[in-house]
């Protein structure tokens, strides 16, 4: 099966460093990554997600670049950038390679948007 990049962004009403630690706070992917029901930390660079009827998908963050950027390696591989548009807005993009999956990268990245501008109100 051919492997596709699918590229998305959104604007977020938050100052960048509120955004970036949002996105950071693994444990809070089932708040708006549909499917993720849990996420373990083994540790700084290694997590395992746990997907309902699909079962756990380990993946590990092969890059970390604070309030820049963070790449996975996992059943899905990808990356998020994040860009400050100004003090109060930042630009998030998402880029993912799928190979047939079932993506729902806007839905994803407007209920990140939805969840992190309620913490800025």
């Amino acid at each position: 099966m051919e492997t596709a990049r699918v590229e998305r962004s959104v604007e977020i009403a938050a100052p960048l460093e509120l955004v970036y630690d949002a996105f950071v706070r693994f444990e809070d992917l089932p708040q708006f990554v549909e499917g993720v029901e849990d996420v373990r930390l083994a540790d700084e660079t290694h997590l395992r997600l746990r997907f309902g009827a699909t079962g756990d998908v380990d993946a590990e963050i092969t890059e970390a670049r604070p309030f820049e950027r963070i790449a996975w390696d996992a059943a899905v591989s990808g990356s998020v950038r994040f860009e400050r548009i100004d003090d109060a807005r930042t630009r998030v993009t998402l880029c993912v390679e799928v190979d047939g999956h079932d993506l729902r990268l806007r839905g994803d990245l407007d209920r990140f948007k939805a969840v992190t501008e309620a913490r800025v109100r």
